[in-house]
């Protein structure tokens, strides 16, 4: 172990002189810079440009570029970066994280690479936790990368395409985590280039890395559409019922967060919907529902899980920035079943449309860096997925901040009153308090106690976040006590007020310890920063969440051995800070355990999205006839009819091609059963080929023109691609929730996922191919078809063009598809299911 460490810190001084001796490099440039004038300053940028793309490398401009922009931002902001700055800025540039204390200026070190990178012109994406951020560093940051000639964009939720298109255009944009993401995916929806807004991915600099990439990682971003629900309204009956149930009825799982039905519980449930049994098949759909209602009554908890807003919805609330989740929606049913919890209107529920994680996303880009002051404890799964190293800086100035050993109490109610007399200590005295809290709940709870106390103070939760700017401005002056969720811990800058320090700086109490170390070193370091006195204190009870999950027990038998009266009781040490750390370990392993299972099963999706992605925008971009690609999918698809169906008998196979061929390719009178009977497998593929060439001509030819023509074909494409794409994705979806339960027969659940998956994809792209020629050969088309593609393509999928009118007599149908039962294949050739294709209109 000794020699790992050695290894380890050896490695990490390797690493800083290399550093230090680059730096120095750029410190070389200062006198140089600093007497030129303003205009030969900006003159830099261009030339940067040019010598780029005569050959040089940005390696090699490195550290003129840096110096450049050192001097630009003394100029410009009154800031000049420090070393250890300069530092941090070359591991940016390499593609790294730079763990960097708080308050050693990230923002203002980001401004060498990002400055650096976009003279590339391929865009620069600068990203961050939330908008208000994003619009802050790109204002004050901006002054700079505008003063020396490059542009910079802002991409935030509420602009238009035509907006965000501009803003990604910019030499640098600044945007949020989610809002990349989706906008990625809803480029991969569109049917028209123009209505595209990104460029392709080049360099994304992430602020707060450990946030976007580890803690929000377990999510996927989803892009969901409204559906029907016949039994929506079982949400309300499944709440109602479940609100009748008593503990004794159900069992929760603790450490797992799971709940389902005791013995007396499933009873109950027979008898309140008159059931036989519960749990028969065709009851599914019921316990599903009832299922989410236990969940949301008795697991998902108000003001910590969700908050309700003041327009009747539900808002989840993330659990590690305390901040609402705007537009994001809990999946499975669980959202609409804590809307009747609370009483509040049902929503729809939805059908993905498109979905990819962090990971995946952020794997696309050419080259990804970030920076954050905690990442280090979770180097290994940065290296793993991301390939990025994690390279500590030295901190500017020695912390002088001093860090007390935890104070653990046998109950919530005594823990929070040494909370509050901690404070009104503090308070009095005039030392500036920051109280920290995992939840909203504990917030307005210790809000409460604080006015009891009569101790004026700011609270900075997901309910008034709104404030966050002017409350976090006065949070360090003389005698300002502020509460906050972990929305205070990332990306603020908590400036001193005058006579603080000499009253020992800022005091940041923690009310609990978060599932997580870093965010617990996050709140930590809002005090202390720069050399500045400070010092942080974690009070913690034998209640808290954390301490019930994991290893409470051990801790209260001690209590009990030593005897002590409970409501006096306190122990101070640095053994129980080692505990709960463990703790806390155990629960980050957990967490990762959890995002290494999404992003293997992502990787099945990453590959087939990035296949459909890529021929849709090939489409999409074509400005050619894609009648060879259409005629190749033709051909695919009457192979693929003839050889399923030569498979069994002479006659009987000779009828399914025949019913093929007049429900799919050819009008009913232009062929029948003697062209089919007296040829070969291959004359028979031929011959269909021929005559759906002919048909194809004779399609084609009502379009006015090829601008017509191309516009047709590329809507057809899209239009067929989009909707069974989304019923791939769905049935994944379906596939992952059930794929589990084949564990239990010793089989690995990700590998029988990736098979079945890959089945199901080569299905997928036997059916659009057949949906492209039954549609293309099908046709009614007219002379207004390129208005109506136009109109498809400024609307939905849904709004079909006019291919959808099907050239046979109804009844001569009925007669072909009689008799045929919803299990079996159609006989249309599709290969899907009759209740999934043509039977869909008898049902």
């Amino acid at each position: 172990m000794a020699n790992i460490l050695r290894t380890v810190i050896e490695n990490d001084k390797g690493e800083i002189k290399k550093l230090e001796k680059t730096a120095k490099k750029v410190e070389a440039y200062a006198d140089q810079m600093a007497a030129l004038t303003d205009d030969e300053l900006k003159a830099k940028t261009p030339e940067f440009k040019q010598r780029y793309q005569n050959g040089e490398t940005l390696d090699h401009m490195l550290p003129e570029a840096f110096a450049v922009v050192r001097e630009a931002a003394k100029r410009v902001l009154g800031l000049f970066p420090y070393r250890v700055q300069i530092m941090g800025g070359i591991v940016l540039h390499h593609g790294d994280i730079p763990e960097m204390r708080t308050g050693e200026g990230k923002t203002l070190t980001a401004t060498m690479p990002v400055y650096l990178n976009a003279l590339a012109g391929e865009g620069v994406h600068v990203i961050t936790v939330n908008e208000y951020l994003s619009t802050r560093d790109a204002t004050e940051m901006g002054e700079v990368y505008s003063w020396l000639g490059l542009s910079v964009g802002i991409n935030l939720a509420a602009k238009s395409a035509f907006e965000k298109r501009e803003a990604y255009n910019c030499d640098i944009t600044y945007s949020t985590n989610a809002e990349i993401g989706f906008d990625y995916l809803r480029d991969n929806m569109v049917v028209r280039q123009e209505d595209m807004v990104q460029r392709s991915l080049n360099f994304a600099l992430v602020d707060e890395v450990d946030s976007v990439l580890i803690d929000e990682a377990r999510t996927p971003l989803i892009v969901s559409g409204a559906v029907s629900s016949e039994m929506s309204q079982l949400y309300g009956r499944a709440d109602k019922f479940v609100k009748t149930l008593v503990e004794e009825d159900y069992i929760i799982d603790v450490p797992t967060k799971t709940i389902g039905l005791s013995d007396s519980g499933i009873d109950k449930a027979e008898s309140y919907f008159n059931l036989a049994n519960l749990y028969d098949i065709e009851n599914v759909a019921l316990t599903h529902y009832i299922d989410n209602a236990l969940r949301a009554n008795y697991i998902m908890l108000l003001n910590i899980d969700y908050v309700v807003s003041e327009d009747q919805e539900i808002l989840i609330v993330d659990q590690f920035t305390g901040r609402t989740m705007e537009g994001r929606r809990f999946s499975d049913g669980l959202h609409q079943a804590i809307e009747a919890k609370e009483g509040v209107p049902i929503q729809e529920e939805s059908k993905t449309s498109a979905s990819i994680t962090y990971q995946n996303m952020f794997r696309m880009y050419k080259k990804l860096a970030g920076m954050t002051g905690t990442a280090k404890t979770e180097e290994d799964e940065f290296r793993e997925v991301y390939n990025m190293r994690v390279i500590p800086i030295p901190t500017n100035r020695p912390v002088a901040r001093i860090d007390h050993a935890d104070l653990l109490y046998p109950t919530l109610d005594s823990k929070f009153r040494a909370v509050v007399a901690d404070v009104k200590a503090r308070h009095e005295k005039g030392q500036p308090v920051l109280v920290g809290t995992v939840a909203v709940e504990t917030s307005d709870l210790i809000s409460k106690k604080l006015v009891e106390a009569g101790i004026p103070h700011e609270v900075l939760n997901a309910k008034n976040h709104f404030k966050e700017a002017q409350i976090i401005m006065n949070a360090g002056q003389r005698g300002a006590v502020t509460i906050a969720t972990n929305m205070a811990g990332r990306g603020t800058d908590i400036k001193l007020g005058e006579g603080v320090l000499d009253l020992g700086g800022l005091c940041v109490i923690g009310t609990e310890r978060h599932e997580s170390r870093r965010i617990d070193n996050q709140l930590r370091g809002r005090a202390g920063r720069q050399g500045d006195k400070g010092e942080s204190q974690f009070y913690l009870s034998l209640e808290d969440d954390l301490m019930r999950r994991f290893g409470s027990e051990r801790i209260k038998s001690v209590l009990d051995r030593m005897n002590l009266a409970e409501e006096e009781t306190v122990i101070k040490s640095r053994m129980l800070t080692r505990q709960v750390e463990s703790a806390q370990k155990r629960v980050e392993g957990n967490n990762y355990d959890t995002r290494k299972q999404v992003l293997q099963y992502d990787d099945v999706m990453r590959e087939q999205r990035e296949i459909i992605y890529a021929n849709r925008r090939d489409v999409i971009t074509a400005n050619r006839d894609l009648g060879p690609e259409i005629k190749a999918m033709i051909k695919r698809t009457i192979n693929r009819a003839v050889d399923s169906h030569s498979r069994s008998d002479k006659n009987s196979a000779a009828e399914a091609i025949l019913n093929f061929a007049r429900s799919n390719l050819l009008p009913e009178t232009s062929i029948g059963l003697s062209d089919i009977t007296r040829r070969k497998d291959n004359e028979i593929k031929d011959m269909l080929y021929e005559r759906a060439m002919d048909i194809y001509q004779q399609q084609i030819s009502k379009l006015r023109d090829e601008e017509a023509v191309i516009e047709f074909q590329k809507v057809l494409i899209l239009m067929i691609v989009d909707n069974n794409w989304t019923e791939h994705i769905d049935a994944l979806d379906q596939l992952r929730n059930s794929v589990g339960l084949r564990g239990y027969a010793q089989n690995n659940p990700v590998v029988e996922y990736q098979s079945e998956g890959f089945r199901m994809f080569q299905d997928m792209i036997g059916a659009i191919e057949f949906d492209v020629t039954r549609t293309m050969m099908k046709a009614q088309i007219h002379e207004q078809e390129r208005e109506r593609a136009s109109e498809h393509a400024i609307t939905t999928a849904e709004k079909n063009i006019a291919a959808q009118s099907i050239d046979a007599d109804p009844a001569e149908l009925d007669a072909v598809y009689q008799g045929v039962g919803r299990n079996e294949l159609c006989p249309c050739g599709s290969g899907k299911k009759f209740k999934n294709c043509h039977g869909k209109k008898s049902i």
